[in-house]
């Protein structure tokens, strides 16, 4: 397959740049992979598509404000970094008590070589930083670290911003920090949503409940690799970033039982679908708590195993994303899909509308 075969023509304005008024008003196209008939619903009305007996996958992941802004120092000249994910160079030693070593993407890169000193400032909190190490496509190894005994995770939260995705055109905002986030984010560790669970909230949950859709939660954290761009023409040629995994025993049990039962387990989003086809099973079709990275690049062909609906945003053309919807649903009818909801004026993206996929 090639890249070429997961391409489409998206016009600028519907690409989201913010939110729906209301978490939950967004607008739901259901896709039926067995003839390719869609519908066009509220999201609020995916209840009226799954069943009792159904287990709903979430993945419980938490954004945190990874884009720090700060100056050079001496010269003050502006810097910025997107932290990617703690350092996980064993050998890297911090002779700064309290320090953190992280990688992060860094700019201006070019005038961010070793040894270069950062300061991140905002509302009297600040963090130092050092650089530690320089690698390809601006990608450095800083050391972080506050003076004043603060914990470095603690002033990240305090002074970063939100890492909106870079097809959003403006700065983040005090709302991002509730709206780019899901209602049962839990543990931190993403520097993007799990955005198709941003459709939901409390009451559509309690209300999936009583109808005897049962729920259970994994983790995938996301890094900066879900936005990768496929740099080749032959898909097979593509490497995806990997990212850490959780699956604990409660859902490691849920998962056995409606797989067992022959009940659909149903994926929010397309790193909950990478989490549960990378999961190892006994002969027996037990699933075991689990915990890794995943460096799965789900592609046409895939036999998939557990994953039997999903719920999806609309994703970037010539994506590793869309590569994943296709392989679920076919290339053809993804692709005719998403010129219905190109035609029917839907919103692109993290803050966009959704899909269903039975």
């Amino acid at each position: 397959m090639r890249l070429s075969d997961v391409d489409f023509a998206l016009p600028d304005e519907l690409v989201a740049q913010e939110p729906s008024a209301v978490r939950g008003e967004s607008r739901l196209l259901v896709l039926t992979r067995s003839t390719g008939a869609v519908e066009h619903r509220r999201f609020a009305d995916v209840a009226d598509h799954l069943h009792a007996g159904d287990l709903l996958v979430l993945n419980n992941t938490k954004v945190f404000p990874a884009r720090l802004l700060g100056r050079r120092v001496p010269s003050g000249g502006a810097v910025e970094a997107l932290l990617i994910r703690h350092s996980p160079q064993p050998e890297v030693q911090s002779p700064t008590p309290g320090a953190v070593i992280w990688e992060a993407l860094m700019h201006p890169g070019q005038k961010l070589n070793v040894g270069a000193r950062v300061v991140f400032e905002r509302d009297g909190v600040r963090l130092h930083g050092e650089i530690l190490g320089r690698h390809f496509h601006g990608r450095r190894t800083i050391r972080l670290w506050s003076e004043d005994g603060l914990d470095v995770d603690a002033a990240i939260d305090r002074i970063g911003h939100v890492p909106l995705p870079p097809y959003i055109k403006r700065g983040d905002e005090p709302s991002d920090r509730d709206r780019y986030q899901t209602v049962y984010a839990r543990d931190r560790g993403s520097v993007a949503a799990p955005t198709a669970g941003l459709h939901f909230t409390a009451e559509l949950l309690d209300a999936l409940a009583s109808r005897g859709i049962e729920r259970t939660e994994v983790t995938l954290h996301v890094g900066y690799g879900t936005f990768k761009p496929i740099r080749v023409e032959r898909l097979e040629d593509h490497v995806v970033d990997p990212e850490t995994f959780i699956v604990g025993p409660d859902a490691a049990e849920a998962l056995t039982r409606a797989r067992r039962g022959g009940r659909r387990i149903i994926a929010v989003g397309t790193t909950t679908v990478r989490v549960l086809e990378s999961l190892t099973m006994d002969e027996g079709g037990r699933v075991a708590p689990q915990r890794g990275e995943t460096d799965l690049f789900i592609r046409p062909g895939h036999p998939f195993r557990l994953v039997a609906g999903l719920i999806t945003n609309f994703h970037l053309p010539r994506s590793s994303l869309l590569v994943l919807v296709a392989a679920f649903a076919g290339r053809e009818r993804i692709l005719a899909a998403y010129r219905e909801a190109v035609a029917r004026g839907y919103r692109f993206y993290s803050y966009g509308d959704a899909m269903l996929i039975l």
